[in-house]
């Protein structure tokens, strides 16, 4: 292991125990010391409500929490923080657009696109809105090799497209979207676009004017955060049409028993108390990741990817699903004749951790004819002797197996 991955893995205290060897990171990512340091300081030394005090620790709090907002602005190059929501996460974030833009914007017989790849967050929000105004929820289908179908996607862009929603990296597969391709398509044919990046933002730079989307969305404990928060970005003339999603304190201007005037945004759709130190923890792991070489990063989970790749096409019994072209981050695997579940306990009986079921995508899985899969994912401080270690570890549990 290089001295400069070992001093990167230094950082993350959970990975300093014994006989783990974590690859469960689409899952959820490890926490460096300084996002742990973050918010241990602002319980002890800062706690308090934000914008509403008038007092040092509020006024304290609130720019810590402001702080956290502006560094997600430059972190996906937003044009205004006020476009900058925080939500509990990537699954909010799509609970909040379905609601109100869906509300705001869907007619009987309107349509909606997904992606296949598309976690059940994107998917049941969008369905149940469907139902609720009589749109149609329609997927785009993949080719045999697990990608995208862009010719089947440009033929069901049309007059009713209203929406289209696709994930940039996908969660089970690690294929990745060609959004400079689909998202012009759909803004020619007059749809809003909505990007889960949730699966992106760890690994890939984000810029959401270059990639011309209407909205963006990710979640903190992905990308070296905590849980509980995440972002969605959106064009500032959309999310003022839009209705509030929540109603609560924070969110309002003025309130009557006769009405309610509502917050200017970002607060519109901020009500009630927000996680204030999980928001400043997001924002210490944006710097952390702002901090690393991204193209040296990149370059380090290709080598990752392509060792895992290489060693499970040398294993007898054992395939990678959608295994050609590029995977980014994740990659599914089976093992012929065992079942999924199986495989993942044994793999951690040997101390490594993987993900095992159907990975929040049932369609995804029904489209390729399975129950679910094992999936292997990488952060930045995997290390190849790590994926050297899973590779032998599945090739002892797949002999043993077969015995």
């Amino acid at each position: 292991m290089s001295a400069p991955l070992q001093q990167l893995r230094h950082q993350f205290p959970a990975l300093n125990q014994p006989d783990l060897v974590y690859l469960d990171n689409a899952a959820t990512t490890q926490k460096p010391e300084r996002v742990l340091s973050a918010m241990n300081r602002f319980y002890r030394e800062q706690n308090a409500n934000v914008h509403r005090g008038a007092h040092r620790l509020s006024d304290l709090a609130t720019r810590a929490f402001e702080g956290a907002r502006d560094r997600v602005q430059t972190f996906i190059n937003a044009p205004a923080r006020e476009e900058v929501i925080f939500t509990r996460g990537t699954t909010e974030s799509m609970n909040l657009l379905a609601r109100s833009l869906g509300s705001h914007l869907l007619q009987p017989g309107d349509e909606i696109l997904i992606d296949t790849w598309a976690h059940h967050a994107c998917i049941v929000p969008w369905q149940q809105m469907a139902m609720r105004t009589g749109a149609k929820l329609i997927p785009i289908p993949l080719t045999p090799e697990g990608d995208l179908d862009l010719d089947a996607y440009r033929a069901l862009l049309g007059p009713k497209t209203k929406v289209v929603s696709l994930t940039q990296v996908s969660n089970a597969l690690g294929k990745v979207a060609p959004l400079e391709v689909m998202l012009p398509a759909a803004r020619a044919a007059g749809a809003i676009t909505i990007v889960d990046g949730a699966q992106a933002v760890a690994h890939l730079e984000i810029d959401v004017q270059a990639l011309g989307c209407d909205f963006y969305a990710f979640s903190g404990h992905k990308c070296y955060g905590p849980t509980g928060i995440g972002v969605l970005w959106g064009r500032q003339s959309l999310l003022e049409q839009m209705p509030p999603y929540q109603y609560g304190g924070e969110m309002i201007q003025q309130v009557s028993f006769e009405g309610s005037q509502f917050n200017r945004l970002p607060y519109k759709f901020e009500a009630g108390t927000p996680a204030i130190a999980e928001a400043i923890g997001l924002g210490e792991a944006l710097a952390f990741i702002d901090g690393l070489d991204r193209k040296a990063l990149q370059a380090h989970e290709a080598e990752l990817m392509e060792r895992v790749k290489a060693g499970i096409a040398a294993l007898p019994g054992v395939e990678a699903i959608a295994g050609t072209g590029v995977n980014l981050g994740a990659l599914s695997f089976r093992v012929e004749g065992e079942h999924h579940q199986d495989i993942g306990i044994l793999l951690d009986q040997a101390g490594i951790a993987v993900r095992c079921g159907h990975h929040c995508c049932q369609p995804l899985m029904q489209a390729l004819g399975l129950k679910g899969s094992c999936r292997v994912s990488f952060a930045a401080y995997n290390s190849l002797e790590e994926a050297d270690a899973f590779l032998a570890a599945l090739k002892e549990i797949t002999e043993f197996l077969d015995d």
